[in-house]
């Protein structure tokens, strides 16, 4: 773990107290390190790094990739995973597609080719499509204007900066919105894992929890365990034990017992698509627990910022919904008595298996979406603010 310490030489340590909202805290050999969940190691050569969510929460390891095909395989393998996260991860992948074609004769071909490769790694998260589209405008334009190829690589690099720092800044702006709806003495319900690891730093669905937090409020977090990549259960547990925020873990069936108990007074989760007409793809479970909300009267909030909206879909019918293998279905992971990392089936051998991994929600079951801008509460507040941006 020696070795992990020395990646951070640039971390900067900053005490709970100083900071209205904190960026992610990693505790680690006794140190508190703050970080991203991806970031640029080394401009120069375009090296990436990000940490490798797969492994969480039983060890804390720095995935490297050196070129965009790495990347590529980071994001399909889902050592990230999180539209935000996705989005500024793949901007950082083009970064790198640009500095392996540079010297090619046909640069901006050379470079769709390879972005296209990037683009097909997850189809449901929009964040991956708005980054790189966005990353291959800005070096279409670079090109056109015949700008030197030195000059083409840095502008490259500070557009894929750029859209990583949007994302947490967005998240800093969520977190000032959400921490309002949420009471003191409250139940707040979250799904999946919409914190720091998914959205960059501070996260999304986290971001009013982390806020509320450290404004002084008191309440408690219930932690969907969501199955089957239990990002819930490994990653948010994980996100709130590092800065001691009271939770419970519980298995996805028993959140509409204490919804029924009212122990649960809000729900807030996060987004990997918005259609036009408010509709949210989220990690499946997501549709369930709305509707369950909605019967026992209680809020229920999607925290997303700008980038996740599809400003070309005008419903939820139409976002692709990605379907993983079944081996996430019959087999568990985690460790055993030896601290050994394992999987075990849990499945007859001759189990047929659906893996979808979003599901939609329509947005009439949708109190209102958290943005940067504020919280929207139907389609026209969303075009209206969309048409703005």
């Amino acid at each position: 773990m020696g070795k992990v310490i020395k990646l951070f030489f640039t971390v900067i340590l900053f005490p709970k107290v100083l900071r209205k909202v904190i960026p992610m805290k990693v505790k680690v050999e006794g140190k508190t390190l703050d970080i991203r969940a991806v970031w640029l190691e080394n401009a120069d050569r375009g090296i990436v790094k990000m940490i490798d969510q797969r492994k969480l929460p039983w060890k804390f390891e720095i995935f490297t990739s050196q070129t965009y095909l790495d990347t590529a395989m980071a994001i399909k393998e889902m050592i990230v995973r999180g539209a935000p996260t996705i989005g500024a991860t793949a901007a950082y992948g083009v970064y790198q597609a640009a500095i392996e074609t540079l010297e090619s004769k046909d640069f901006i071909q050379a470079l769709k080719e390879k972005i296209e490769i990037l683009r097909k790694t997850r189809p449901t998260a929009v964040n991956l499509f708005n980054a790189t589209e966005e990353m291959l405008q800005e070096a279409i334009k670079l090109h056109n204007e015949k700008r030197k190829k030195q000059e083409i690589k840095y502008e490259l690099m500070k557009k894929a900066e750029a859209i990583a720092n949007r994302e947490v800044e967005a998240n800093k702006k969520i977190g000032e919105f959400g921490a309002k709806l949420i009471r003191d003495n409250s139940g707040v319900l979250t799904h999946c894992n919409a914190g720091a690891l998914a959205a960059v730093d501070i996260g999304t669905a986290l971001a009013p929890i982390r806020t509320a937090y450290y404004e002084g409020k008191k309440f408690v977090v219930y932690v969907d365990e969501t199955r089957p990549w239990l990002q819930g259960a490994r990653l948010t547990a994980w996100e709130l034990e590092m800065e001691e925020i009271p939770y419970y873990l519980i298995s996805d069936n028993a959140a509409g017992f204490f919804m029924w108990k009212g122990e649960i007074n809000i729900v807030i989760v996060g987004a990997d698509r918005i259609a036009l007409n408010g509709d949210v793809a989220n990690k499946i479970g997501t549709y369930k627990l709305a509707v369950i909300a909605k019967e026992n009267g209680i809020p229920f909030y999607v925290a997303a910022p700008l980038s996740t909206f599809d400003r070309q879909l005008d419903s939820g019918e139409k976002i692709p919904i990605e379907e993983r293998s079944g081996d996430e279905i019959i087999y568990v992971r985690g460790i055993d008595k030896d601290n050994k990392m394992n999987r075990v089936r849990i499945a007859p051998k001759k189990a047929k298996t659906r893996n979808p991994v979003f599901d939609i929600t329509p947005s009439k079951y949708i109190s209102g979406i958290i943005t940067e801008v504020g919280i929207l509460r139907g389609s026209a507040d969303m075009r209206k603010v969309l048409r703005g941006q």
